[in-house]
């Protein structure tokens, strides 16, 4: 067997995911048995997709529209005689299933969630809300659930645990453990899946008949990403559909999981197939923002800690650990919009973040001018359109912005050129200071080898001219009352790439701290896509798209080839994707590396942001995933803090997080990264594998 088979890095379960999958079975108004062979058809196939957990509507036994053969013994004596036999076909099957069944108990009957795996029933889940209004009559037939605490029930011909106070956690895969609510209770403004999550539950089921109407697919979305949001959980839904009776009603087989907010996956409604919706859970995300959300706790703490009180029911998943792939979405841009239907929108509202930041600091200060370093580059561009636009909201004139181009030792005619052509498209007041000659006799006055015609192109260098072109910047600022935009990005700050102290580190405001590389180069493209200004500054906006991301504080070779800031430190794609999903969620190298892979290797498959040009789609192996990770975590842990402890005011844009000392991150200066690149080592396979 080859190593992506065998290895533990390339098996979900390693990274604590959970494949979980909702199912519309076939079924038939009070035929058990049929409703039975529909649910185990569903369980097979689930079982041959890898799925760990697989949830079905409620009372998919009997099936819901029923009315008052609910209270006919006949069929509540089939519902115990199939329930017992899927119990036993389910121990050849690796799914856990959630399966919705009328169970009598002490001369009641109960609406129920059946919890079984392995040949066993595990445990009986009740609905503690009865809905009893307009088409709703559940009251006729059921009692409530919702003081059933510490019970038993008999299921599966024996007694198992019975009660809202349950949640089901897998002995062998730490994090997936899943609580259940069914249908009317997550419309109740106190859900009891709220209660199971604040006593650990990770997952949240919901078996549901439900209706359709319209607009009730909107509701449930609505519930499904509020319970999944508010819960810090990831929430499955399943509803019932076609079979069931349309005496008074009809059904659309709505079936949905979301995790922390997040639509992963839903099923195509009004389906006359039985269907799947499968999708990787990944509870190693959900709790370590239980971790970071100190509410959750307090919350948790509010409630009488549910964890000391609730039964927990252990089961075995006896995952395979191969490599079974990824059933999830993974965006390649975490920080880039990508809701077709809320594009405009999203872009909008990241871009004016910035514009409505920069605007306030301008009320506040009341310079004269703003002062830019335009160098033609990503990072000055949209440094210059974020002035623009707040100069233009204002009613001041853009000439109040000051750019200035300064030239160095390696400024190529490309990025002079469009350095110019920018700041003559947005009509600002320009000019161009040549910075060679003071850096030379910089270089010349600290005895630099540079100095007698050596060619040493080393930090100090590259130093002298990154220093004196934001020297320059802080002097005329100065000399025309006015003060330093700063156009770093969040990207370069996270890998340290940037001149501290007086160079591109400093500056008045950094308008674009909060947003990185890839963050930026999107929405150039948006702003001309969109038209956001005139056709003259949007050909300029192209052609600064289409230029290769570099300092250029080195004479090209003799090649020709100009230094370029992606071979050094990697590209910023694969470094923003790193640094989300570090900053953000605190996953693991390991983790982190799992899931580039997976977002990385195949250019056909996956996510894209909306019309990302072709000609852009890369793919990266595992072995290069691995080495710019290892170098972005050196970076990151091990070397550029203290440049991030000492920066300039500057607004956070994405939820992904910012690195300001002042707000999302704070950590010491002087640790090391020996930690997270022992854990990422450890974790891949061997190189050659």
């Amino acid at each position: 067997m080859s190593a992506s088979v065998t290895h533990p890095f390339f098996a979900r379960q390693t990274h604590g995911f959970v494949r979980v999958a909702t199912s519309t079975p076939k079924v038939r108004t009070a035929d058990v048995a049929y409703n039975a062979q529909g649910i185990l058809e569903q369980a097979r196939k689930a079982h041959e997709q890898g799925v760990d957990l697989l949830l079905y509507p409620e009372l998919s036994l009997s099936s819901y529209a029923l009315d008052d053969l609910h209270m006919q013994a006949a069929l509540l004596d089939a519902v115990d005689t199939q329930l017992a036999a899927i119990v036993e076909a389910s121990r050849d099957l690796a799914p856990v299933l959630v399966f919705g069944a009328p169970l009598r108990r002490n001369g009641r009957i109960y609406n129920c969630a059946v919890v079984a795996a392995r040949g066993a029933v595990l445990g009986v889940v009740p609905k503690s809300y009865l809905p009893n209004y307009r088409e709703y009559y559940e009251k006729r037939w059921f009692a409530h659930g919702r003081e059933c605490i510490g019970l038993t029930i008999e299921a599966g011909g024996k007694q198992v645990p019975f009660g809202t106070d349950l949640v089901f956690a897998a002995s062998d895969l730490p994090g997936f453990t899943f609580g259940v609510e069914i249908c009317e209770d997550y419309w109740s403004p106190n859900p009891p899946g709220t209660m199971a999550a604040l006593a650990g539950a990770t997952i949240l089921l919901n078996p549901s008949a439900s209706n359709i109407t319209i607009g009730k697919s909107d509701e449930r979305h609505l519930l499904c990403r509020a319970s999944s949001s508010r819960s810090v959980c990831a929430y499955a839904y399943s509803a019932s559909g076609h079979g069931e009776s349309t005496t008074d009603l009809s059904w659309d087989g709505q079936g949905m999981i979301y995790e922390l907010g997040d639509l992963l996956v839903e099923s195509q409604r009004f389906d006359l197939d039985p269907e799947l919706c499968v999708v990787d859970i990944d509870t190693q995300r959900i709790l370590s923002e239980r971790m970071r959300m100190q509410t959750f706790n307090d919350a948790a703490e509010a409630a009488g800690r549910p964890e000391d009180w609730y039964r927990t029911i252990p089961f075995d998943l006896a995952a395979p650990g191969d490599d079974t792939g990824l059933v999830r979405p993974i965006r390649r841009f975490p920080f880039v919009p990508n809701r077709a239907h809320k594009l405009d929108e999203d872009c909008y509202e990241a871009f004016n973040i910035q514009v409505d930041a920069l605007m306030r600091r301008i009320q506040a200060t009341n310079p004269k001018c703003l002062v830019i370093g335009i160098s033609g580059g990503l990072d000055s561009t949209h440094a210059l359109i974020v002035a623009a636009k707040a100069m233009d909201r204002l009613g001041r004139p853009r000439t109040d912005i000051r750019g200035y181009t300064m030239p160095g030792f390696a400024t190529s005619d490309g990025t002079k050129s469009n350095a110019w052509r920018l700041m003559e498209a947005f009509g600002i007041t320009a000019e161009e200071i040549d910075i060679k000659p003071t850096a030379t006799m910089m270089l010349e006055n600290i005895g630099h080898a540079f100095a007698d015609g050596e060619p040493v192109y080393d930090v100090t260098f590259e130093n002298v001219q990154a220093g004196l072109r934001t020297d320059y910047l802080f002097r005329l600022a100065g000399q025309h009352s006015g003060w330093v935009v700063g156009t770093g990005d969040l990207s370069e700050l996270a890998l340290g790439w940037c001149t501290y102290g007086v160079g591109d580190h400093m500056s008045h405001y950094g308008v674009n701290a909060g947003v990185p590389k890839t963050l930026i180069q999107y929405l150039i493209r948006w702003t001309t896509q969109t038209s956001q200004f005139d056709e003259g500054v949007d050909a300029v906006l192209a052609d600064v798209l289409d230029t290769e991301i570099s300092p250029e504080l080195v004479p090209a070779g003799e090649d020709g080839q100009i230094q370029s800031t992606q071979s050094i430190i990697g590209p910023y794609e694969l470094n923003d994707f790193f640094l989300h999903h570090i900053i953000r969620w605190g996953q693991k190298p390991s983790h982190v590396a799992f899931l580039a892979w997976h977002a990385w290797k195949d250019a056909e498959a996956g996510l894209w942001p909306i019309d990302f040009p072709d000609a852009a789609k890369n793919t990266y192996d595992l072995p290069t995933i691995a080495k710019w990770l290892e170098n972005f975590l050196k970076r990151f842990f091990g070397f550029s803090q203290f440049k991030r402890s000492a920066l300039p005011n500057g607004p956070k844009v994405s939820a992904g997080g910012a690195l300001s000392p002042r707000g999302d991150w704070r950590a010491p200066s002087d640790a090391v990264a020996d930690t997270w690149l022992a854990e990422l080592a450890v974790a891949l396979p061997p190189a050659g594998d």
